[in-house]
């Protein structure tokens, strides 16, 4: 006797709700706009500089030592894949900038390499941010942004820089790399904001 009868289907998977445009993939695409640097963590160091010039600095060992989170989020890539139920482990950017003493609006977030990508400072805190150095229980790999990479889930995966190696505080809005190349300021999947007009 047959364990499943002819005809049945089992149950109907709920369906998932994603951003317009978007499809979903089990695997992690690697997309990079030029070589993967190779960050030692002995030379790694982060900054936040300030719009008067102010630095607040971590080596990899004062990184390691604040308090971090475990983040279960999907993520969202502008080429139009998505990926849902991802597994981090970062620092808050709560916590890096909870002394950081400033009146700037913006960011903009400075890669090993010489990416950048510009942010609304808001979208960095109240929870919405991380530097992640794990993935999926794993240090994370040089080709998926490691030692650390930021992660804004919220925006497009762009916005979630590689090698992240310093935040920038601006007073005015300075687009950064992709966005000097057409893409959108901004970047809600939610609103298909791919690209300047969108």
């Amino acid at each position: 006797m047959g364990i499943v009868s002819p005809g049945f289907h089992g149950r109907r998977r709920p369906a998932v709700e994603l951003p317009p445009g978007q499809y979903l993939t089990e695997d992690f695409p690697v997309l990079s706009a030029g070589p993967t640097p190779r960050v030692p963590l002995d030379r790694w160091r982060f900054t936040v500089t300030t719009e008067t010039g102010e630095e607040h600095g971590w080596s990899w060992r004062e990184f390691q030592a604040l308090p971090a989170e475990s983040v279960t989020t999907d993520i969202h890539c502008v080429t139009k894949w998505s990926k849902l139920g991802t597994h981090w482990r970062g620092v808050s950017l709560d916590t890096l900038l909870s002394d950081v003493d400033t009146a700037a609006d913006f960011a903009v977030v400075h890669s090993y390499g010489g990416y950048t990508t510009n942010l609304p400072l808001e979208d960095l805190l109240d929870g919405r941010a991380w530097l992640a150095h794990r993935y999926e229980g794993e240090d994370l790999t040089p080709e998926h942004g490691g030692p650390v990479r930021l992660l804004v889930p919220h925006l497009y995966f762009w916005k979630s820089a590689k090698w992240v190696r310093g935040i920038r505080l601006v007073l005015e809005d300075e687009p950064g790399f992709w966005e000097t190349l057409g893409y959108h300021e901004y970047g809600d999947p939610w609103r298909e904001q791919r690209y300047q007009g969108d």
